[in-house]
C-alpha cells in the first residue's frame, strides 16, 4: 500500500476518533483531531501547510484548556461549592461506563448531589450549581465539536484541492 494512502487513512482515523472524543470523556477529542492534521501534513495527497498546522495547534491548545476550565468555572459561578465541582467530575467519569445518555445526566446529578452534601438544606442552590455544570458541559462540548469539525473540513478541503 502506498505510504500517502496509508497516512491519509491514518489522518482520517485520528480525525474521526477526535470527533468521537468530543462526547466520550476518556478520549482527548481535539488533540486527537489535531494529530490527524499533523499526520496529513506529511502526506502529499493533502496539502496541510506548516502555517495551518501551527494555527490549528494553537487553537487546539486553547480549546483543550477552555474545555477543562469551563465546567468547574460555571459550576462555581452558579454558586456551586468544591463538592459540586467534584461531584460533576465524578459524574462525568462514571458516565463513561453508564452509556451515552448519562454523559449529560451524570455530571448534572453529580454536581447536584455534591452541592447537597455541602448544603443539605438548600436544594435550590444545588439545582443552580448543577445547572452551571450542565451549561459548562454543553459549552465545552460545543466548542470541541466546532473545532474538530473545522479540522475535518480542513483535511477534506486539502484532499480535494
Amino acid at each position: 500500500m502506498d505510504l500517502d494512502i496509508l497516512l491519509s487513512i491514518l489522518a482520517g482515523i485520528f480525525l474521526l476518533t477526535g470527533l468521537a472524543g468530543c462526547v466520550v470523556p476518556i478520549l482527548p477529542g481535539v488533540p486527537l483531531a489535531w494529530a490527524g492534521l499533523f499526520t496529513a501534513h506529511f502526506c502529499t495527497l493533502s496539502n496541510v501547510s506548516a502555517t495551518v498546522l501551527t494555527i490549528t495547534g494553537i487553537i487546539a491548545l486553547i480549546v483543550t484548556i477552555a474545555d477543562s476550565v469551563l465546567q468547574p468555572f460555571l459550576t462555581k459561578k452558579f454558586g456551586g461549592s468544591k463538592k459540586a465541582v467534584l461531584g460533576a467530575t465524578i459524574g462525568l467519569f462514571l458516565a463513561m461506563f453508564l452509556g451515552p445518555f448519562f454523559i449529560i445526566l451524570a455530571p448534572f446529578a453529580g454536581a447536584f448531589i455534591g452541592e447537597l452534601i455541602e448544603n443539605p438544606e438548600d436544594a435550590s442552590r444545588a439545582l443552580k450549581a448543577a445547572t452551571g455544570s450542565f451549561i459548562g458541559f454543553l459549552l465545552g462540548t460545543g466548542i470541541k465539536m466546532l473545532c474538530v469539525i473545522s479540522f475535518i473540513w480542513i483535511f477534506v478541503w486539502t484532499l480535494i484541492k
